[in-house]
């Protein structure tokens, strides 16, 4: 979708060149690092008990 996206949009935009693929190459690998970096502590604190949890606060 974005590639269309931006083959449609480029004839618009000043000093657009073709289709990036650095960024379709980039963006991608920085989803998969952002979504263990959220789901390494997520699945720790889904092993504590919710009352242990309450205890400490």
């Amino acid at each position: 979708m974005g590639l269309g996206l931006e083959r449609v949009l480029n004839p618009f935009l000043f000093n657009a060149r073709g289709v990036d693929i650095l960024a379709y190459a980039i963006v991608p690998s920085l989803l998969v690092v952002t979504m263990l970096a959220a789901y390494v502590p997520a699945r720790r604190a889904a092993r504590i008990a919710p009352t242990q949890a309450l205890r400490y606060e």
